[in-house]
């Protein structure tokens, strides 16, 4: 291994392509300068310097060295703030699931005001889809999740906070024939139409749907934007979150309709295991946990707009 100033011996002759005027950009004798260049070669038993030129250049051989050299001397650099990271309370990674419910441009001030801190930590954010989000925490694939429905289930040291809750609107498109059906609609009525769903990601099971009565045909989509954009294109009917679709419900490009058995809203929790402890950890909670930042982060983005 290079230590860094033979690295920036090399880095110097390199970069100057003479013995001379690298010696000069050291503030080192040339003497110096070539007593050192041949010291390494000796060391490393190869020839790390091409003389045969007017201009100095580095071997093949010379030339990995400088670039594996100053690569390992990153990485060394890293580690080692990785450790005092991890010394100082600090995680070296924290992995925050959301449910796809929870729109990731809601979490943006969040992610910009933790990284002015400056910690260190990398930020791993993906999303999974109903019993999917819950499985992400269990087999270890989150330190944090949010936004996660129904009641939290048994996992061993599971913590957990009520985020809020989520309000459902029945949307049609005006096209579609539910639009001109009397309401409140009965689920006789519903049942022979297709309904769209977003597709549980869960690994272990079938996982869950929502809405879907029994026999009636369905279109499972990847995604809640999708469902929207099935929905106003006809394809098929269901409860969306009323925050995302306000826009299209006040242009009619979707029409609210009353059913017989309305769909209560969803409470959504934010949950971590207690086994994991750290800073970052605990300043994602003490944020997600205050009133007005888990309203904004549960109104979301109208995209329709």
């Amino acid at each position: 291994m290079l230590s860094e100033e033979e690295l920036v011996l090399l880095e110097a002759i390199r970069d100057s392509g003479s013995l001379s005027r690298a010696a000069a950009k050291l503030g080192k004798a040339p003497s110096t300068v070539s007593h050192a260049a041949r010291q390494l070669e000796a060391r490393f038993d190869a020839l790390l310097f091409d003389r045969r030129r007017y201009r100095l250049q580095l071997t093949p051989a010379g030339r990995l060295l400088v670039n594996e050299a100053g690569r390992l001397m990153q990485d060394v650099s890293r580690l080692t703030q990785r450790v005092r990271q991890v010394a100082g309370g600090w995680e070296d990674r924290l992995w925050i699931v959301t449910d796809e419910i929870m729109e990731f441009d809601t979490l943006l001030p969040l992610i910009r005001d933790f990284d002015a801190l400056k910690s260190g930590v990398s930020l791993r954010l993906t999303h999974e889809i109903l019993g999917g989000t819950w499985e992400a925490l269990r087999d270890g694939r989150a330190d944090l999740v949010v936004g996660a429905t129904n009641e939290p289930p048994n996992i061993p040291d599971l913590k957990w906070a009520e985020l809020g809750t989520m309000e459902w609107v029945f949307a049609v498109s005006p096209k579609h024939p539910l639009a001109k059906q009397p309401e409140p609609l009965e689920r006789d009525v519903v049942a022979q139409y297709r309904v769209v769903t977003v597709a549980d990601s869960s690994r272990r099971s079938e996982g869950r749907t929502y809405g879907v009565i029994g026999g009636q045909a369905a279109l499972a989509v990847p995604t809640m934007h999708a469902k929207i954009l099935a929905q106003r294109d006809g394809l098929g009917v269901g409860w969306l979150p009323r925050h995302r679709v306000t826009s299209l419900l006040a242009r009619g490009e979707l029409v609210e309709k009353r059913l017989r058995s309305p769909r209560e809203p969803n409470l959504l929790y934010i949950a971590w295991r207690g086994d994991h402890e750290g800073r970052a950890l605990d300043w994602w909670l003490e944020h997600l946990k205050h009133p007005r930042l888990a309203e904004r982060l549960l109104k979301g983005i109208d995209r329709f707009v």
